[in-house]
């Protein structure tokens, strides 16, 4: 890393998508300002670069002087803050609508060359909160960067998802998975793909525009649950739960810490979260996507029933045979 190398600040870098991105930055040999809440608890990312390169600094999406602070002197600055339920001040409003457009403000008024939002690919007219609010993010940056780009992925898959892990963890205890909407069809992502296309945008590499990010294979629903199962080896009984049901169910668990299921999240998935048919893609990017399989199985291990002895097991088992 050379003392003028430019430099990007991630909003949101020490979260899932956010982290792989500072990896992909760091490996072009850029400096990373990693902007999190708790930079004492993103110490992890030191190691993705040299010393010095890749830091993690204080920002909070909801005030706009630490912000300013941390896109100063950015040559790029990449939002990619979102959340799945409101939490406290962590609402969907805050975090996907007015964190963008106040994100977006003071690095226009900083100078910066470059805005990567990571958005999602989530349809306004179920109704949802989420999908509103992630429009309205999107709106908000176009004004103020209207070359930004803006990458929507479907459902993203790696390590640390909240997707395949959450759904192999209930195989671990329960002997029923419930599914709502189980024909709703879905095109999962690698993390490191989209890590990619934006590093691409970060770097100038990609032309300015929205992104819709999807992998190469499309699954619904309940196949992606039977996918997780499968890797996971656990044998168990898919239910399909009524919209109605769960909605109802949805409004009482939104009110817990991490709710298993949301009404929000429920009318989310009355629209197919795949890439549109005239949308751009990996393909102009030159990103050849990976599908999951092949690649989860990495880290569910951990759910099968012996964790990573059953592959051992199962292999001296057809030697006997």
């Amino acid at each position: 890393m050379k003392p003028e190398a430019p430099i990007v600040t991630i909003v949101g870098g020490s979260g899932f998508v956010g982290r792989y991105i500072a990896q992909a930055m760091a490996r072009r040999g850029w400096r990373v300002r990693v902007a999190c809440r708790r930079p004492n608890e993103a110490m992890f990312v030191r190691p993705y670069g040299v010393v010095g390169q890749v830091e993690p600094v204080q920002a909070n999406v909801r005030d706009r002087e630490s912000l300013a602070r941390v896109v100063a002197g950015s040559d790029a600055v990449v939002y990619s803050v979102g959340v799945l339920f409101n939490a406290g001040k962590n609402t969907f409003q805050a975090t996907q609508a007015d964190g963008p457009r106040l994100t977006a403000d003071v690095a226009a008024e900083a100078g910066v060359a470059r805005f990567v939002l990571i958005s999602a690919i989530a349809d306004p007219a179920t109704g949802s909160e989420y999908a509103r609010t992630k429009a309205a993010g999107e709106a908000a940056v176009l004004a103020k960067f209207p070359e930004a780009t803006i990458l929507r992925p479907s459902v993203v898959f790696g390590p640390e998802d909240g997707f395949f892990n959450r759904f192999a963890g209930m195989a671990r205890f329960s002997p029923v998975i419930p599914v709502v909407s189980g024909k709703t069809r879905f095109q999962p992502v690698y993390v490191a793909d989209v890590a990619e296309a934006a590093a691409q945008a970060i770097a100038g590499e990609a032309a300015p525009g929205i992104y819709e990010l999807g992998g190469p294979k499309t699954y619904t629903f309940r196949e992606l649950v039977e996918l997780t199962l499968a890797v996971a080896k656990r044998k168990r009984r898919i239910v399909d739960l009524p919209v109605f049901i769960a909605r109802l169910q949805g409004a009482v668990l939104k009110y817990l810490p991490e709710p298993p299921i949301t009404d929000d999240q429920v009318k989310l998935l009355g629209a197919d979260n795949v890439v549109g048919p005239e949308a751009r893609g990996f393909s102009d990017l030159g990103i050849e996507p990976r599908a999951p399989e092949g690649i989860i199985e990495s880290y569910l291990v951990r759910f099968r029933p012996r964790g990573q002895y059953d592959d051992m097991i199962d292999a001296a088992r057809s030697r006997q045979s």
